[in-house]
């Protein structure tokens, strides 16, 4: 599981390197054995620059567009300049490939020197990564100077990287299914006995000479001849 951070702060040392390494702190927590590169923006600006120019990215910024498209997660912090991310951020981002961060989880993070640049992480970070179909996670983390130290930042970085752990961990491997069973093989159903008869004696015609005038169940019936049946009615 690789974790991919990158920072876009100017300085050294930088309090957006230094909110980046707490939250990736924090990410590893959760999951000890992920590897983690970090990428400062700051040591790529004239790489970035070239890459606009000529079309082509120079070796390091190449390595660096390639580990971002390979991660599994993303941490991007960017410092506030003019009430949104910086340019060198933005810069970075405009070179990815525009499927590369497609359903990727993104966790938001930003620096300032006031508060009142807060929301630099919904009107600005967020829409630039939905934009590029990623997935970034409900909390976003910004830091004002005046929040270092605090309680309130140290919890929402420990809920930012909860979060983004969370998306992190490798789903249960779907069950296989079950083998299909042959259906049972067809015996063939034999054709009824015939008892033996001789059907030619049972269906040959009879020559009647004579009216039936009883039946017998053992040896069928009987025939009197008509005169001799005519002489006893003619007697009663």
């Amino acid at each position: 599981m690789k974790l991919v951070v990158v920072s876009a702060g100017l300085s050294s040392p930088s309090s957006t390197r230094l909110l980046a390494d707490r939250l990736a702190a924090g990410t590893l927590a959760h999951h000890p054995h992920a590897t983690v590169e970090t990428i400062e923006l700051r040591d790529l600006a004239t790489e970035i620059a070239q890459h606009f120019t000529t079309g082509f990215p120079p070796a390091r910024l190449a390595a660096a567009l390639d580990a971002v498209a390979a991660a599994d997660g993303l941490i991007t912090v960017t410092p506030v300049f003019a009430g949104s991310y910086s340019g060198l951020f933005k810069s970075f981002f405009d070179l990815i490939d525009k499927d590369a961060l497609t359903g990727k989880p993104v966790l938001l993070g930003a620096t300032g020197g006031t508060a009142r640049h807060s929301l630099v992480t919904e009107h600005a970070m967020r829409p630039l990564f939905s934009y590029l179909r990623a997935l970034t996670l409900p909390t976003a983390v910004y830091a004002a100077s005046e929040d270092w130290g605090e309680d309130g930042l140290a919890h929402r970085i420990t809920r930012a990287a909860t979060e983004l752990a969370k998306t992190l961990t490798p789903s249960a491997p779907a069950p296989e299914a079950p083998a299909p069973i042959p259906p049972p093989a067809l015996t063939p159903t034999p054709a009824p006995a015939t008892p033996d008869v001789d059907t030619t004696a049972a269906i040959a015609p009879r020559s009647l000479t004579g009216a039936i005038t009883s039946v017998d169940p053992d040896h069928g019936f009987t025939i009197t001849p008509f005169a001799e049946r005519l002489a006893a009615l003619q007697r009663t």
